[in-house]
């Protein structure tokens, strides 16, 4: 199940990242980022009500520090880097930068969780990581100025980083706990950070702003919807029911959803490259499901 999980997110992440690029365009990466988690945490309250589960389970004081924590790293961190690299470089180069998660995702688990993967599965892994290199020298400075998308790719990066340290050090309490419990947990960890970052800040008119219903709802709802709750409940689902480097490296099959969904809707051009790039990520991706 965990595998059905992981596939299931990348088809319903590569959709919202299309909605979030547009938003983008008139959003800024935290205010946008605060709406997708304070959203998404009223929908898990509200499924949560629906399904009868109580929002405080009996569980070690240690296992909502963790879920805190994870949701302050993957959420309130890593999502306003990932929004901040999007606007810069587009969704379709930014559908390949997120393909490092799998390798940063492995390589934590090894070191935190004891997981393994066989020879095959490194190499595969290492495809992954080759296929970023090859996006990364697409020709690019006709369309984006090189100081922007250098910064974007730092951003890109960091937000992978910060995503796979974040489910990594949750993964012991998502093996003892309910998958919607847990989803719950790490989005109030995030809104708890961001809530008094975005009332204390310059921009607090703008960051509130954007829960007004206005324009903007018509691409920020959507991919709020699609990226904050439904992708996250099946993200952590998949991570519960498989390892952590498994579900990694099999939900990046959405890079190549996205480039066509970006060329479609976002007429972002679909280069040789590109198509390379995210062929390669799959080859990497299929060597760690099927040996």
């Amino acid at each position: 199940m965990g595998q059905i999980y992981a596939l299931s997110t990348a088809l319903v992440w590569a959709v919202a990242m299309i909605f979030l690029k547009r938003a983008g365009e008139d959003v800024s990466p935290f205010a946008l980022n605060f709406f997708r988690v304070g959203l998404s945490a009223i929908l898990l309250c509200i499924t949560s009500i629906g399904f009868r589960q109580p929002l405080w389970i009996k569980a070690p004081f240690s296992s909502y520090l963790i879920l805190f924590l994870s949701g302050i790293i993957s959420i309130a961190i890593s999502d306003t880097l990932f929004h901040a690299s999007l606007n810069r470089v587009g969704a379709g180069l930014s559908a390949i930068i997120d393909c490092l998660y799998s390798p940063f995702t492995v390589i934590f688990a090894v070191f935190f969780l004891k997981e393994r993967l066989g020879v095959i599965q490194f190499i595969g892994m290492s495809l992954v990581l080759m296929s970023v290199a090859a996006a990364a020298q697409l020709d690019m400075p006709a369309l984006i100025a090189p100081g922007r998308l250098l910064k974007g790719l730092i951003l890109g990066v960091l937000a992978m980083v910060t995503l796979a340290f974040g489910i990594v050090i949750a993964k012991p309490v998502l093996n003892e706990t309910p998958v919607l419990w847990a989803t719950t947990m790490r989005q109030f960890g995030g809104l708890l950070v961001m809530l008094p970052m975005a009332a204390f800040s310059s921009k607090r008119r703008l960051n509130f702003g954007i829960f007004k219903p206005s324009s903007s709802w018509r691409h920020s709802l959507p991919g709020a919807f699609l990226g904050s709750y439904c992708a996250l409940i099946l993200w952590i689902a998949s991570n519960k029911y498989a390892q952590v480097g498994i579900a990694a490296i099999l939900s990046q099959a959405h890079s190549i959803f996205v480039l066509f969904l970006a060329a479609i809707f976002l007429k972002e051009p679909l280069t040789s490259r590109k198509l390379f790039a995210s062929l390669t990520a799959l080859i990497g991706i299929g060597l760690v499901v099927f040996f």
